[in-house]
């Protein structure tokens, strides 16, 4: 398949800038993936869709503030680092700009001082390995001089780094926010488990690998980077239960969809407990092993993202649905509107 047919026209003003006030009140898409109907609500609406024994599949993931602006060591020159993901101990692959100062050796000082870092590495397409020096928690050090790490197209200051996060994160890591998930407020949770509905938990750290572009005309050939997931009993239980029933199961972002295919894929269909790294690239041509259903942002064009949603929904339902949005004037990206596959 070619870049190019996953294209499609967005007006600048489109982009969120900032989330709303209440995150249950975004708009939400329906887009029926059989007949291609679409019906307009909004996100607290979702509830609707979902019937006793379906189960929700969310990625508990926990942002941290893994941009980080510093000097280097001696000169002063400025750097900015961008976490991607640790190694091992004090070891991190990162982003970072301007690429040049960062030869294996250079040293850089980040706050006052309390970390620095070494480069040990330079990595495929330009990434650092570098190795962090401080002394106490790092995650008390990071809290301290790390920025939350918005995606470039969000110009605005965020004046609430909480609403970046998903109201049930927990486990730190991700340098970017399974955005599908923001939607959701705990009451809206609660009416869900009222309902009959499980709530399964699984964790994937979000890398920034899913959002970089896709370079190569023939999609077929492009690379995703790995992620580091998890997926326990209790949520195995819960999904692998909800399909011998019938009942659909509901994945919250790519992520989710991500991990539940994945780990299903390596199972014949079931999930089972384990964590590790993924790297799947789901396109159109894919079959779904696990998910039936999803809760998903609107994409970039020629993303990795939209294409996931065109592998459940099809491409020619999911770009003219965008069209339908742009139209409708939808909130487009990380802090935007919602649409719901059913």
């Amino acid at each position: 398949m070619n870049l190019q047919e996953f294209d499609y026209y967005l007006p600048e003003e489109l982009i969120a800038q900032h989330p709303l006030e209440r995150r249950d009140m975004s708009r939400l898409m329906v887009l029926d993936r059989e007949s291609g109907e679409i019906d307009h609500k909004l996100f607290k609406d979702i509830t609707d869709y979902f019937a006793e024994g379906d189960c929700l599949v969310l990625n508990n993931t926990r942002v941290i503030p893994a941009r980080l602006l510093g000097q280097k060591e001696g000169s002063g020159g400025k750097i900015e680092f961008v976490l991607l993901k640790r190694i091992a101990g004090d070891t991190w692959e990162v982003i970072l700009r301007p690429g040049k100062k960062a030869k294996p050796g250079a040293r850089f000082v980040f706050g006052s001082g309390e970390l620095k870092a070494e480069i040990l590495e330079v990595l495929e397409e330009g990434n650092r390995l570098v190795r962090f020096i401080y002394e106490g928690v790092f995650e008390e050090i990071l809290d301290k001089v790390g920025i939350m790490p918005l995606p470039p197209y969000i110009t605005e200051k965020l004046e609430d780094p909480e609403r970046y996060q998903t109201v049930y994160a927990k486990y730190n890591g991700s340098a970017a926010a399974p955005t599908a998930g923001l939607h959701f407020t705990r009451e809206l949770l609660e009416t869900l488990r009222n309902k009959g509905v499980k709530i399964a938990y699984v964790m994937l750290h979000v890398g920034l690998g899913t959002f970089r572009p896709v370079k190569v005309d023939d999609i077929t050939q492009h690379k995703m980077h790995s992620e580091y997931y998890s997926i326990g009993q209790e949520a195995c239980d819960m999904i692998n239960s909800a399909k011998k029933a019938g009942k659909k199961v509901v994945a919250v972002g790519t992520t989710s969809c991500r991990v539940l295919e994945t780990v299903g894929g390596n199972n014949n269909g079931e999930v089972k407990a384990c964590d590790g790294w993924t790297d799947i690239f789901i396109y159109p041509g894919y079959r779904f092993k696990i998910v039936d259903r999803l809760i998903t942002n609107f994409h970039l064009p020629e993303s990795t993202l939209i294409m996931l949603v065109s592998s459940l929904a099809g491409r020619e339902n999911v770009l003219g649905a965008y069209a339908v949005a742009v139209r409708e004037r939808y909130r487009f990206f990380s802090f935007g509107d919602a649409m719901f596959i059913k």
